[in-house]
């Protein structure tokens, strides 16, 4: 019997460096972000569908087929809710500037084609595009300032920054390789300028277009000619 014991504890204990509690945290765990993502999901496609401001918790509880009261489980509330939408937006966005700076010759090379990405980006996911700018405009200060950040404003917060970064390492390439001039100043302020600059040729392309084209100039003469001026700000 003593023999029978050793021989039924050795097979757990040689799979058991994961102990069944730990397992059952983990698979909780697991469908927990499972079922988040199932919500994120829905309000994804209704925000691509209808527009955020006419987008409610309850359409979004039916199209993940939970309950209202399971939603607010995962998400206090709408706003906490577009918090994890912006984080999937820059998170996608990021990944397109990757792809799109591969391969590119020179540092002033892949932050052109990092801002050309950017207007695709806004043209293919206008919902997407449209949640960042709604995060950009809300104020931060309070939160900012708080040590205890709201975990989807974290999220948030360093999606926006691991974007951002993609853009310092174009721009400490350029200036490694010559492409760019090396008396800029700092790297990351200087990616935010350009981010600010970007972001506002979008908008205004977006919001007053058909009068920049009544005006005898197409849209995209005004996009282009806004890149050769950042191009020629940034060359030595």
């Amino acid at each position: 019997r003593k023999s029978m014991v050793v021989y039924l504890l050795t097979p757990c204990q040689s799979i058991g460096t994961i102990s069944p509690m730990t397992y059952i945290a983990e698979r909780r765990q697991e469908e927990r972000d499972r079922r988040r993502a199932e919500i994120v999901d829905a309000a994804d496609a209704l925000y691509a569908e209808a527009g955020w401001d006419v987008m409610t918790m309850d359409q979004v509880a039916r199209r993940a087929r939970l309950s209202r009261a399971l939603v607010y489980v995962y998400f206090n509330d709408k706003a906490d809710l577009h918090l994890a939408l912006v984080e999937r937006a820059l998170e996608v966005l990021r990944q397109r500037f990757e792809d799109a700076r591969s391969g590119k010759t020179s540092g002033l090379d892949e932050i052109e084609a990092i801002g050309r990405a950017y207007v695709a980006y806004s043209r293919e996911l206008p919902h997407y595009f449209d949640a960042c700018a709604r995060y950009q405009s809300h104020a931060c200060d309070e939160v900012c300032n708080d040590k205890a950040v709201p975990p989807n404003e974290a999220a948030c917060m360093g999606a926006g920054h691991r974007v951002h970064a993609t853009l310092v390492e174009s721009l400490n390439r350029g200036v490694a390789d010559g492409s760019i001039r090396g008396n800029l100043g700092d790297s990351y302020v200087t990616a935010l300028s350009l981010w600010a600059f970007a972001h506002g040729v979008i908008q205004i392309a977006s919001s007053k277009g058909g009068q920049i084209e009544h005006e005898g100039v197409p849209v995209q003469q005004f996009i282009d000619h806004a890149f050769s001026l950042v191009n020629g700000s940034l060359r030595p």
